[in-house]
């Protein structure tokens, strides 16, 4: 059994609609200060990170508590927005995906949750990885069975503990919910 600590970014300086890789401000280096705190005493372990910076900035309190350098998983990154969407649309069309299922969505978007899934099942050890709203809902869709995009409101800096068992995931404990939480 493989035992995966799901970390959603801090909050992030800009949005979907303004910034394409935006780092965390403020409130984000603090919401990942905390949870470094928190998460510090199951390891160290691996970590794998989202390339976006806001991930990145997440994991790097934690890193420097456990002396190790988080790998840069792609294959954990944020849902992508639809080609040819200008940016200043980018928002409106996340949140009309995210209050319906993945069969509402083109057929790219359900392989693009399958690949999340597929990279967290193909994990071995124990392991945290810093990650995104949809990222994680993915993964608490497959493990709950669930088509709903957004299962859960995981806020900033939660962490969601899934299970790899059998070659599923199995959902041990859900972030803590924001209902306040911006995705923008």
């Amino acid at each position: 059994m493989t035992r995966l600590v799901l970390v959603r970014h801090g909050h992030a300086s800009g949005g979907w609609d303004d910034d394409l890789d935006p780092g965390l401000d403020d409130v984000g280096r603090a919401e990942a200060e905390a949870m470094a705190e928190r998460v510090a005493v199951l390891g160290p372990l691996p970590i794998l990170v989202s390339p976006r910076r806001r991930c990145r900035e997440t994991a790097a309190p934690l890193e420097r508590r456990w002396s190790t350098t988080a790998t840069v998983d792609a294959a954990v990154d944020e849902i992508p927005s639809p080609p040819g969407v200008p940016m200043q649309e980018r928002t409106s069309w996340l949140h009309t995906a995210m209050a319906g299922t993945w069969a509402d969505l083109e057929p790219e978007y359900s392989g693009w949750r399958d690949a999340v899934v597929a990279r967290m099942l193909a994990i071995e050890t124990d392991a945290v990885i810093v990650s995104h709203f949809v990222a994680i809902n993915a993964a608490i869709g497959a493990a709950t069975g669930s088509d709903q995009i957004v299962i859960a409101a995981v806020g900033n800096c939660s962490q969601t503990v899934m299970d790899v068992v059998d070659g599923r995931l199995v959902l041990v404990e859900q972030g803590f919910e924001a209902p306040d939480t911006l995705v923008r």
